[in-house]
């Protein structure tokens, strides 16, 4: 059931996206960007730069990647491969991956083979000599999973990259909403690595973003790092350029009190988070349509 009323929503929905940057109810950190090409650049950038600050130091730097958003790739690679960036110490834990209905990994070429996707677009432009050791490619999939939480806890996370989902999801932490199996903020806040099914309503949006909705094709389960190893990092920084599948999730996440409903809100105690959204996410159509009656009480 959720715990954010209709008032609350619409409330936070109505700022426009001008105002949301330095607004005095945010509970998070919040970054504009004006488009895709830009925050792909930022990503890029920024990415590197942690990378550099570790290598001076002559330390590893383990880090929690995300497949998406995918406009920072190509910006990344190059970046790599024009300033000659060694990825020798760069340990990379890979968020998740998508199941088929028992369990097993897709066909690498499947569109939601996260592994087939990053293979190609971020390790493969890579200079071999540059390149990320393959041992230190630590992929997800079901047969690993306590390999993984072992491999994780050893020392600690520089960095976690990553997006959000329609409910506001970090990783694969997608809300419970199974009717007899609830959670709360504090199981959620522990939560780890695990094998799931997903929600409807991520094969719904996954299927409008992807197939023409055609929910058949979408990958029904997943495994994924939990909250905690997401939370664990010593920065949290989540990226979106997807538009109108993330929008109020964004507006939760900045306004709303910590909720299992939207894993991200999770993201608020943290001591170094920060939130980046392009125009096109940031902006909500509640915020661009004054003439609308949604037919709220809001006495």
């Amino acid at each position: 059931m959720s715990t954010i009323t209709q008032r609350e929503l619409y409330a936070w929905c109505k700022i426009p996206y001008q105002r949301l940057e330095n607004h005095p109810l945010l509970k998070l950190p919040f970054r504009l960007c004006d488009d895709s090409d830009a925050m792909g650049r930022l990503m890029a950038r920024e990415l590197v730069d942690e990378i550099k600050k570790y290598y001076k130091n002559n330390e590893i730097i383990r880090a929690i990647i995300p497949c998406g958003p995918s406009c920072w790739y190509k910006p990344f690679t190059d970046l790599v491969n024009q300033e000659k960036v060694s990825l020798k110490k760069f340990i990379v834990f890979h968020m998740d991956e998508c199941l088929d209905w028992q369990g097993n990994e897709l066909p690498r070429k499947h569109p939601y083979s996260f592994r087939g996707y990053m293979e190609e677009h971020f390790y493969a432009p890579v200079d071999p000599v540059l390149a990320v050791p393959e041992k230190n490619r630590m992929w997800l999939h079901a047969n690993n999973v306590e390999e993984i939480r072992e491999q994780i806890w050893k020392e600690p996370i520089a960095i976690t990259y990553g997006g959000w989902g329609q409910d506001g999801h970090v990783a694969y932490n997608q809300t419970r909403r199974h009717p007899y199996s609830q959670v709360t903020i504090e199981a959620l806040r522990n939560s780890t690595v695990r094998i799931q099914e997903n929600n409807l309503d991520t094969i719904i949006a996954l299927a409008q973003r992807t197939f023409g909705s055609a929910y058949q094709f979408v990958p029904p389960m997943s495994v994924t790092l939990g909250m905690k190893e997401c939370l664990s990092a010593k920065k949290i920084r989540l990226y979106s350029d997807t538009g109108a599948w993330k929008q109020t999730a964004l507006r939760v996440a900045l306004f709303s009190s910590m909720t299992p409903e939207y894993p991200i809100t999770l993201l608020q105690e943290h001591p170094d988070a920060l939130i980046t959204a392009t125009v096109s996410t940031a902006r909500h159509p509640i915020s661009e349509h004054s003439e609308w009656d949604l037919g709220i009480n809001f006495e």
